[in-house]
């Protein structure tokens, strides 16, 4: 038995970002990763409900190994009915995949893995070279970690171009990146990138990142929209806050008789940030799509909600530092300028 009419979103109604090639991206995509609090197979099954209730827009990546479990819905869901054009899936190059003859290989494996011949969007997941265990402690080490090296992304960065060339994946973008970064790349990548992924909700608004990438025509992805209250126990610190808690965002919510979720979700998308929320349950998963056609918030809601940043990272990556005795500030570039070895 189908959903109920109640019980879906039309894809049409769902807004649409304009990338720099034309394309039309979901304003609004469903996260997979899971692999800390759920299975292989429950993330799958959570797609297959989402692409029930209306989204088109998947945002996968290899690391989170259940890739496989996900090409099998994505290959149900097709033949049931549902055009590959009218999907939008997205996979991510992990950090022991930035070797130039690892690049089109990773791909291919997401390709095979996902069950599909090209991918609309690959991104680099993080700017770091590194292998670390799933699972590892957040002190965890790994003697194979290497910084941000300029040179050497734009190795990793050509055979992303050679991607697109070859028609592999429709575009490639970065994830996890900084202005002074991204500054570099966009003088020398001769295939720019579409979007950049990182984290964005309300008690991490990146005002200047947001803004730059913008202003150069990258369209702002956001992970954590809701600040991940479900994220790993090894990205939680104690003066970590939550913006479903903030009062300023549980009295608009009040207000509009609505869960504060929504409030996040219809912020970001209002913005204009592609937030990616996930969740397991069916009800979460249409509250947050439906979110996104929620009514607008007002001028004075969305000036209230710039006013409760807190420049509170939640995930911030300590892992992937390359030497004992680093803060995981590094990583960042706080000063604007990138880290050196």
């Amino acid at each position: 038995m189908g959903l109920a009419m109640s019980e879906t979103v039309d894809p049409a109604d769902v807004p649409r970002r304009a990338l720099h090639t034309g394309a039309a991206m979901p304003a609004i995509g469903f996260g997979t990763f899971g692999s800390d609090h759920a299975g292989h197979d429950v993330v799958a099954e959570a797609v297959r409900g989402a692409i029930e209730v209306g989204y088109r827009h998947i945002d996968c990546a290899s690391v989170y190994g259940n890739e496989a479990e996900i090409g099998a819905v994505l290959r149900e869901v097709q033949a049931g009915g549902i055009a590959r054009e009218e999907l939008w899936i997205t996979s991510k190059l992990w950090n022991d995949k930035h070797g130039e003859e690892d690049v089109i290989p990773s791909c291919r494996q997401s390709l095979e893995d996902l069950g599909l011949e090209y991918l609309d969007l690959y991104l680099v997941h993080w700017p770091f070279p590194n292998f670390h265990p799933p699972g590892c402690d957040v002190s965890s080490r790994s003697p194979d970690a290497r910084p941000y090296v300029h040179e050497s992304y734009m190795k990793t960065w050509r055979q992303m171009e050679k991607l697109v060339e070859r028609g592999l994946v429709k575009h490639v973008g970065t994830s996890n990146m900084t202005v002074p970064k991204l500054k570099l790349l966009l003088r020398d990548a001769a295939v720019k990138p579409a979007v950049n992924e990182m984290e964005l909700h309300p008690h991490f608004q990146q005002p200047e990142l947001f803004d730059f990438v913008r202003e150069h025509g990258i369209e702002p992805v956001g992970y954590c929209p809701l600040g991940s209250p479900n994220r790993p126990e090894r990205d939680r610190t104690p003066e970590d806050t939550n913006p479903l808690e903030d009062p300023v965002v549980v009295e608009i919510a009040r207000a509009h008789d609505v869960h504060p979720a929504v409030v996040c979700i219809r912020w970001a998308v209002q913005r204009g940030q592609t937030p990616i929320p996930m969740s397991t349950r069916r009800k979460n998963i249409l509250a947050n799509l439906r979110a996104a056609i929620s009514p607008r918030l007002s001028d004075d809601e969305m000036r209230a909600l710039a006013g409760i940043d807190r420049s509170c990272r939640m995930i911030k990556g300590q892992v992937f530092l390359w030497k004992d005795g680093q803060s995981w500030e590094d990583l960042w570039d706080p000063d604007g300028e990138i880290t050196p070895p």
